[in-house]
């Protein structure tokens, strides 16, 4: 689904424009996160439904006609290489195509993966 006509301003709006299954694929997701990274905060960043942890970007995800696109950094998408091959993917971002079984699993590992990053990062700044 083609969105770049409409600007949203929270990912409550995100997930209402889509059809009513992507809908429920979304809230999964969004969920998934939320369940995995409690204190992640959300938010819209280049128009994407967007999760932050200590004033970093955790992940990004949003919907497409055929696809979910997932987008957890390059190091991200890095880590979980093999668990990814099955994927079209490209540096920072990986493909879920709707007409397959969401890897819910597979991006609860990535966010985790992503959080504890977030935090090692924060706890450095702190030192600092």
């Amino acid at each position: 689904m083609e969105n770049k006509k409409v600007s949203f301003s929270s990912i409550d709006q995100y997930i209402a424009s889509f059809p009513e299954e992507t809908q429920r694929i979304l809230e999964e997701i969004r969920a998934t996160i939320k369940a995995t990274v409690p204190d992640a905060e959300e938010t819209i960043s280049y128009n994407m439904p967007t999760f932050t942890l200590h004033g970093h970007y955790l992940v990004y995800f949003a919907a497409f006609k055929k696809h979910i696109g997932f987008y957890p950094a390059p190091i991200g998408i890095a880590e979980f290489e093999a668990d990814l091959a099955r994927y079209e993917s490209g540096k920072g971002t990986v493909k879920f195509p709707l007409d397959q079984p969401m890897p819910f699993d597979l991006i609860r590992k990535i966010v985790l993966f992503r959080a504890r990053e977030n935090t090692g990062r924060a706890a450095k700044v702190k030192k600092r």
